[in-house]
């Protein structure tokens, strides 16, 4: 496949995806019950306005050596904690020129396999193809938690492996934030009902600046019992809490375990910050701040954090650069 076929493709798809059928989002809900009409939309928004436009796909594969000459069978096998969340590296797979074959996550295979039908009625010839993934692949990419990670490494342990484990995100805040950055923030918390690894888990205050007034935006029942659980386990420890009617907030410099814990903290200085994340750099996947608060590679504004693009690599490692070394 050239890269201009490619490209074509993948814009033809972002136009098809403008109308998702009703009927695909409720078999999709139903497969997934974290799953919302709303997120749905949303994550294929992000997905159409980022990944999906032939100017910002131009520019993006522009760098690198590809389509390379070589192609290899490379498999993808897919989380499905958030809508289509492995899109992106089936995209990263087929524009680099290789054989995509995709093992969905059984907690998202109704939306993966509606982008595979439409890429192959767009174009019969299309690199892809959907696995159970028993066969061993010539190079793989896997995200799943930290246990089956463990797993991956094991099974994939003779042929190139990118593998993903589990990841947080932070914001970093300064008192000043207007409110349209504080509903953004709301946005990075409780999209996806947070559990995604680029939802906000985890805040930074300014020493002396109070607690920002943002209101929790996950409705999901599920989210909700979680939260009444949480804070009533919390009450009956005797553990202090912030109480933001549909999450707990709580003073601590580690990621919190329960879904509807938000863990925040003071900061006085940036090299407090910079020293932080270094030290987790390795557990962290983005931090939203405001531009000139924090030097950081992975650094977007509030608001941003489920609209990653083309170039915001999960975990920082370029997924087009590995694909060029497996040619």
């Amino acid at each position: 496949m050239t890269m201009k076929k490619a490209i074509d493709s993948f814009v033809a798809l972002g136009n098809r995806l403008r109308a998702l059928p009703d009927e695909v989002i409720a078999r999709a809900v139903a497969e997934n019950p974290w799953f919302t009409p709303a997120s749905i939309r949303a994550a294929i928004e992000a997905l159409r306005c980022e990944m999906l436009e032939s100017e910002k796909l131009t520019t993006w594969l522009a760098p690198y050596a590809v389509p390379v000459r070589e192609p290899k069978e490379v498999l993808v096998i897919m989380a499905g904690n958030i809508p289509l969340v492995g899109f992106f590296d089936l995209l990263c797979v087929v524009v680099s020129g290789h054989r995509c074959l995709v093992k969905p996550s059984s907690k998202d295979r109704t939306l993966t396999e509606y982008v595979v039908s439409l890429l192959h009625e767009i174009d019969p010839d299309c690199p892809v193809t959907i696995t159970d993934g028993s066969a061993m692949p010539d190079a793989v990419i896997a995200t799943g938690s930290d246990n089956t990670n463990r797993y991956f490494r094991e099974r994939y342990r003779t042929i190139p492996a990118l593998l993903r484990g589990s990841r947080f995100s932070v914001a970093i805040l300064t008192g000043e934030e207007r409110e349209e950055e504080l509903r953004g923030l709301e946005e990075d918390i409780w999209l996806h009902n947070g559990l995604g690894c680029r939802n906000v888990s985890m805040l930074w205050l300014k020493r002396g600046v109070d607690f920002p007034k943002i209101r929790p935006q996950a409705t999901d029942e599920k989210y909700r019992n979680n939260y009444l659980q949480t804070r009533a386990l919390l009450s009956m420890t005797g553990e202090e809490f912030i109480d933001l009617d549909g999450a707990v907030a709580i003073c601590k410099e580690e990621f919190p375990a329960a879904l509807s814990a938000i863990a925040y903290s003071y900061y006085d200085t940036e090299q407090e910050i910079t020293a932080w994340l270094e030290k987790h750099d390795s557990e962290l996947q983005c931090i939203v701040a405001r531009e000139g608060v924090i030097r950081h590679p992975r650094r977007v504004d509030f608001g941003r954090a489920q609209h990653p693009a083309l170039t915001d690599y999960p975990d920082a490692v370029d997924v087009i650069a590995f694909l060029e070394r497996i040619a």
